[in-house]
Parts: C-alpha cells; sequence; structure tokens
C-alpha cells in the first residue's frame, strides 16, 4: 500500500492545473444546484394560496380618497398626503376641498357634504378600548398608591 500512495503523488505543475478543473466542474455544477435554493424573500405557499383563493377573508378594497400622511410642521405647516398628492388647507382633490388638518386625520368638504378621512380607519375602536383599559389601570394605580398615604378620618 505504500508504494500505491508514493506513486500517486501530485507534481509540483500539477495543482494549478487540478484548481482549473475542479473550479470547471464547479462551474458547470452549479445551475444545478441554484435550481434546487429556495429564495428566502418568497413568501411561503400557504400566503399564496390565501391570496389566490381568500379574497372573501380580506377586507374590502377601499373606496374613495385614501389618508396616506398627515405632516404637522413648525409654524402651523400643516400637509395632508392624499391618494400620493401632498395638500394644504384649502387645497382641492376630486372635486372636494381639503378645510382641516388634524394629527391622523383631515376633513375634506363636497358642497354641503364634509368627509372625515382617518390615517388608521380601523384603529378606531380598537384605540378606544385600548385607551378605556389603560384609564382604568391608571386609577387603580393611583388609588393603591394614595391610600397608604391617606390621614385617618376623626
Amino acid at each position: 500500500m505504500d508504494e500505491t500512495m508514493s506513486r500517486a503523488t501530485i507534481r509540483p505543475g500539477a495543482a494549478p492545473v487540478l484548481a482549473v478543473l475542479l473550479a470547471m466542474a464547479l462551474a458547470c455544477a452549479a445551475p444545478g444546484v441554484s435550481a434546487q435554493l429556495a429564495d428566502p424573500t418568497r413568501p411561503p405557499p400557504e400566503a399564496r394560496l390565501a391570496a389566490a383563493g381568500g379574497a372573501a377573508d380580506q377586507a374590502p378594497a377601499p373606496s374613495g380618497p385614501q389618508l396616506q400622511s398627515v405632516l404637522n410642521g413648525n409654524h402651523g405647516r400643516q400637509v395632508a398626503v392624499i391618494d400620493g398628492q401632498a395638500l394644504r388647507v384649502g387645497d382641492k382633490i376630486h372635486g372636494a376641498t381639503l378645510v382641516q388638518v388634524g394629527k391622523d386625520r383631515v376633513v375634506l368638504q363636497h358642497g354641503r357634504t364634509r368627509q372625515v378621512l382617518k390615517l388608521y380607519p380601523d384603529a378606531g375602536n380598537a384605540n378606544a378600548n385600548a385607551n378605556a383599559n389603560a384609564n382604568a389601570n391608571i386609577g387603580a394605580t393611583v388609588r393603591r398608591q394614595s391610600a397608604p398615604n391617606t390621614a385617618p378620618e376623626k
């Protein structure tokens, strides 16, 4: 066996040739390997199925103008981004005039009709419940802290 091993030694000039051959073999095998690799940024198959067949489960597409952003700057400058257009009070969009800009809502007026656009339309009920719970917890905390500090009644 030692004789076989000694005959299989690599000549010093052959190493670069072997390196080139190995690189070529890996390059030829790479297309097959890359076809098997999954894209890590691609959504899972369940998400694609839900998007294709679950249209009834999703919320209906909003109709009318959509408030996308509200910017309240220095010196009272207020800008609302509605359907991709930056608007200030008095500007018109879709035949309606922007009459008021709040921190999370705007008011559009079309003739005598006023329309309120909210930045987070679905968050109204959730925020009201969260605020009620937070206020109840704050009141309970204050009561607990003030109880030991009260003077006994005479």
